[in-house]
């Protein structure tokens, strides 16, 4: 099966998006920004895990943004939008809080799906 181009320079212009996302927020927690520290702080992470954080949010990134490692990182990455999920459930925010990493989620399996005939075959869109 074909891809068009459309659809895998959507499929590379929306991981992109992502990544640079998640790279700005490790980012900031590996520079451990008065923002980072107090937002870890606020939802009952100690100030001495941003760094950890931030490095564990960094390899993620980095391997689902090169190609033969976009699988793994996308694992990685839900398993850490999955921590977000729980940590805004316990400290009970609005639904939106909660729903945002979810669509995350969705964005980066979005972003390997439209490329990735493998992934296409397990979960197929119907005409």
């Amino acid at each position: 099966m074909n891809i068009s181009k459309s659809r895998l320079y959507t499929s590379y212009g929306l991981q992109g998006i992502i990544s640079i996302m998640f790279l700005l927020g490790a980012t900031n927690n590996l520079l451990q920004t008065e923002s980072a520290v107090k937002a870890a702080t606020d939802f009952g992470y100690p100030a001495e895990s941003v760094m950890y954080l931030g490095t564990i949010l960094l390899i993620s990134t980095a391997l689902f943004a090169y190609p033969k490692t976009t699988f793994l990182g996308a694992l990685f990455i839900t398993a850490w939008l999955g921590g977000a999920v729980a940590t805004h459930i316990i400290h009970k925010d609005t639904p939106g809080m909660i729903f945002a990493p979810v669509i995350f989620g969705i964005l980066v399996w979005l972003s390997i799906w439209l490329r990735d005939v493998q992934l296409q075959g397990i979960f197929p869109m119907k005409k």
